[in-house]
């Protein structure tokens, strides 16, 4: 029987209910994994734990929303890591790991032989975390590292983790997509961030919606992306005050880079997508506005399922 997906939101588990998800986890039945805010007893917890550990199948582990809410679940999910080697897709947004949770969490996610994608927004996170994040972002020609980093709505990082988190990005061979909305970045780190982007040969995707910039950032990423040849192809700078003239010239200059890409190389599949990724804000409406490079790459945000594009991709 080929691996299936449990996808449960928002609902108090019964010990029934834990009972089949362990029993599908130790039976390799489950590929995709989501307990998207979930309510269960710490018993209960600890006993997918250490089912999950031991899984083969599993790619996608969706505990978003409070659902890792104690020192002790942090505790008992680290160990699990510890032993697992499936896992690609760690969501977590949402859950009050502060600066201390990683640093629990951090020794088992440095040596995951599979990770690939991490969702840490709005985890109650500061400069400490920080400098834990950039050792899972290794230097060109290092171990390989997380290719997707979402860190939104994480105000307690200053200026200064920004920075290092810039440069890490910079040197970094592996990541293409990050994340940073709805974190009070401002001017300044956003011309770090261009600077890191111009340095990037991965990075694809950068989402600095609702992150207080104006049309100084607005225009010193344009210099950057008229200047020099990057990777990106989708930038997201919505609900920030910059002017729709500077918006749209950002994003007819990514799109002439795609299509020239496409004219050398052909077509590739580089959509952008999500994978279980929260909203760092409320619902955002029509006034929102996105720059991808190709109307077909804009980002879905998908509340209970997380598809499959992410695990076919490292298959291949």
């Amino acid at each position: 029987m080929l691996p299936s997906s449990i996808q449960i939101s928002g609902e108090p588990l019964s010990g029934a209910e834990v009972r089949d998800i362990c029993r599908g986890l130790r039976d390799n039945a489950v590929r995709l994994l989501s307990l998207r805010g979930c309510r269960l007893c710490d018993r209960d917890f600890g006993r997918i734990c250490r089912a999950l550990a031991g899984a083969t199948s599993l790619a996608q582990l969706n505990l978003n929303l409070g659902v890792v809410s104690s020192p002790s679940r942090i505790k008992q999910l680290a160990e699990a890591l510890r032993t697992n080697r499936s896992i690609q897709s760690l969501f977590l947004h949402g859950s009050p790991l502060t600066d201390a949770g990683l640093a629990l969490l951090n020794p088992a996610l440095a040596l995951h032989p599979a990770l690939v994608a991490l969702d840490l927004g709005d985890c109650m996170l500061g400069d400490e975390a920080i400098n834990l994040i950039c050792g899972l972002l290794p230097p060109d020609g290092a171990k390989s590292g997380l290719k997707e980093l979402t860190l939104s709505a994480n105000p307690g990082i200053t200026p200064k983790g920004w920075s290092r988190l810039a440069i890490a990005v910079a040197h970094s061979s592996q990541v293409r997509v990050l994340n940073l909305d709805y974190n009070p970045l401002g001017d300044h780190v956003a011309g770090m961030l261009a600077v890191a982007v111009a340095s990037s040969r991965t990075l694809e995707v950068l989402d600095l919606e609702g992150t207080g910039l104006t049309n100084q950032s607005a225009q010193t990423l344009l210099d950057m992306v008229e200047n020099y040849p990057t990777a990106l192809r989708s930038l997201v700078l919505a609900e920030n005050s910059i002017s729709p003239e500077l918006q749209q010239q950002i994003c007819d200059l990514l799109s002439e880079g795609e299509e020239e890409e496409e004219v050398a190389g052909g077509s590739g599949d580089t959509q952008e997508r999500e994978r279980g990724r929260e909203p760092a804000a409320p619902q955002r409406g029509s006034s929102s506005w996105m720059c991808p490079s190709d109307p077909s790459s804009q980002m879905v945000l998908m509340t209970s399922g997380l598809g499959d594009s992410l695990l076919a991709e490292t298959e291949m």
